[in-house]
């Protein structure tokens, strides 16, 4: 059976991630929307599109999230940095919600949470976007419907952050966290991201946001990870990407290769 079936839309990510549903995404590295379309397919719950680290523009970005939208599969952008301009442009194209990096303090916190709704917020509006449907939406029926659907997830993954994180947790409009173990790892200075002082930052983390009752994103490598991970309070997994699943799968087929006579 597809996995898909009677599963919500896209549209219904921040319910799902709110009510603490498992949900399994991966990043998307590439600019094709071939690979969000067979990651919909398959019956992946999400996709984040990684403008950080990756070669998106807003052209790109739009794409990718027209062909999330076919696949009928949840579309997150990670920005690249904390603005206004690019958190705006993402949820304009479409996105059910931003992955925000380096929210390093509450007031960054509150900056993010406010540029990303209208009501309370400093969203600048435009109902000619995809996200009003070029204009079809009366606008205080897409202002409702925008900020109903936008999911807000900040990343944490520096060290000052871990200092305020009880504060940040808090944050009205901040919707969950996501654990970035790697830039941790390395700003902490850190052997692995295995090591003591990572591991004591999770659970930091994960503990701010049990008592926010905010939900937890993280990373990881497999299924049996990802148990340690959701006794912690984790419940919305990132495995790999577009790019690491390419290279996984081609690997294996030239081994297999190596290892037959044909």
């Amino acid at each position: 059976m597809n996995p898909r079936t009677n599963v919500e839309s896209g549209n219904d990510f921040r319910r799902r991630f709110s009510a603490r549903e498992r949900l399994v995404g991966t990043f998307i590295k590439t600019q094709t929307s071939h690979a969000i379309e067979i990651l919909g397919d398959v019956g992946f719950d999400f996709v984040v599109i990684d403008q950080e680290h990756a070669p998106f523009d807003r052209g790109a970005i739009d794409i990718a999230l027209l062909a999330a939208r076919a696949s009928n599969i949840a579309s997150i952008v990670r920005v690249d940095e904390a603005r206004a301009s690019s958190i705006l442009s993402a949820l304009d194209c479409g996105a059910a919600g931003v992955l925000v990096p380096h929210v390093f303090s509450a007031d960054k916190a509150r900056e993010i949470a406010s540029w990303s709704r209208y009501g309370g917020g400093r969203r600048g509006y435009s109902g000619s976007a995809r996200a009003g449907r070029y204009g079809a939406t009366p606008v205080w029926t897409n202002v409702a419907r925008s900020d109903a659907r936008t999911t807000v997830i900040a990343m944490i993954e520096d060290p000052e952050a871990l200092e305020t994180i009880d504060a940040i947790a808090g944050v009205e409009g901040i919707d969950g966290f996501f654990i970035g173990r790697g830039d941790l790892t390395v700003s902490l200075g850190a052997e692995s991201s295995s090591a003591p002082e990572v591991q004591d930052a999770v659970r930091r983390i994960s503990a701010a946001a049990r008592s926010a009752n905010k939900p937890v994103c993280v990373m990881v490598g497999s299924a049996t990870e990802a148990r340690s991970f959701q006794e912690l309070g984790a419940t919305a997994f990132i495995v790999s990407s577009d790019q690491g699943f390419l290279r996984r799968a081609a690997s294996e087929a030239l081994k297999e290769f190596s290892r037959t006579e044909v």
